[in-house]
């Protein structure tokens, strides 16, 4: 086992020491900020005035595709939206 294989071993048993406990802490920050990014391309159609709807509406064609899953997690049973129908 040479020198970098052993330094690699270490870095992914340091990151998992100190970066393991906080998984699930990460993965709802990360799960909270995809929601508020989702809110705000979507805020301009669910009829919240967004003044940046000029540059979200841009993103819209790249975030359809996770738009189900995104308003089931809201708590919203069908699409808000009339042009999308994801249910």
């Amino acid at each position: 086992m040479g020198f970098g294989a052993r330094l690699r071993a270490l870095a992914a048993g340091l990151e998992e020491f100190y970066a393991g406990p906080y998984r699930q802490t990460f993965a709802s920050a990360r799960r909270d900020e995809e929601d508020l990014f989702m809110m705000m391309v979507f805020s301009d159609a669910l009829g919240v005035p967004n003044p940046a709807a000029y540059y979200t509406v841009e993103l819209l064609p790249v975030v359809y595709e996770r738009f189900h899953e995104w308003h089931r997690r809201m708590g919203m049973e069908r699409s808000p939206l009339d042009t999308v129908s994801c249910c």
